[in-house]
């Protein structure tokens, strides 16, 4: 019998991207794929010797790549682009470039762990709160493992605040990666470090996937409380982290993620009107 999450031998095509208005006359192309399409193409690639590098904006980075042309260049590189954010997948709908549907990091974590388990692929974790006493990535390793018997998870960093900066720490984690040689790597250390350290580490694991999911580490472990189903199927995921950790993110929503959304829609809503039959 063959694992729900087993990918199909050959990718789907990219039909198009979704172009999204960010504000000021900028645009950021988000791929059309579902989450078959992405495990499909990930595992198709490992199949080929080849990595890539999945980017998963949400709102808060829209606002970041509006910003910022380094952001812009760190979606760019990417080889893979999905929406991870509600907002984004309504935007393109409403834009009359509909993608099919929100490929969040947190749920690719568990489709690409389920996935490797069932194609004998290697995964590791780096990143989550650096937290001596929770250890989140330790123990998100473990629910991986008991949620897909088999799966091979060949390591689990949790490096503190500045490793990046520090060329001894740095040192040692890639070659620690290199010995490990892993397939997949889940990189949660928030955008856009995570994408800067995806950058560095594949030139020395050209043949790995990696994916930014953010947050996601620490929810596989528990660590922090992911929103119900019902708030994720409904796009106010956002309400329930807020709500979890409000000095952090109140403000974060209040003055960036609530207005670059109503940026992102109404750009959306000219782009409609312009390219209307």
């Amino acid at each position: 019998m063959s694992h729900p999450y087993a990918p199909k031998r050959r990718p789907e095509p990219h039909l198009r991207r979704a172009r999204l208005p960010i504000g000021s006359g900028l645009y950021l192309d988000i791929d059309n794929v579902t989450s078959d399409a992405v495990l499909a193409q990930v595992f198709a690639s490992l199949e080929e010797g080849s990595g890539g590098h999945i980017v998963t904006p949400n709102v808060d980075i829209l606002a970041q790549a509006r910003r910022s042309d380094e952001a812009r260049e760190l979606i760019a590189q990417a080889d893979l682009v999905v929406a991870d954010g509600a907002p984004l997948v309504w935007a393109s709908r409403l834009s009359r470039q509909p993608l099919p549907e929100r490929v969040a990091g947190s749920d690719l974590i568990w489709a690409l762990s389920a996935a490797a388990s069932a194609e004998g692929r290697s995964v590791a974790l780096l990143g989550g709160t650096p937290d001596p006493e929770a250890t989140p990535t330790s123990q998100a390793v473990t629910v991986l493992q008991n949620a897909y018997p088999g799966l091979k998870t060949v390591g689990a960093w949790c490096p503190p605040i500045g490793f990046d900066l520090d060329r001894q720490q740095w040192r040692q984690l890639v070659d620690e990666m290199v010995v490990a040689n892993p397939d997949i790597v889940m990189v949660g250390l928030g955008f856009p470090k995570q994408e800067r350290v995806i950058r560095r580490l594949r030139a020395d694991l050209p043949h790995t996937w990696f994916i930014g999911c953010g947050a996601s580490i620490d929810f596989v472990a528990e660590y922090r409380k992911r929103a119900p189903k019902w708030m994720q199927r409904s796009g106010l995921e956002w309400v329930h982290r807020m709500a979890s950790e409000p000095r952090r993110l109140v403000r974060r929503y209040a003055m960036v993620g609530i207005p670059q959304a109503a940026k992102l829609m109404w750009g959306a809503w000219k782009l409609r009107r312009r390219n209307r039959p």
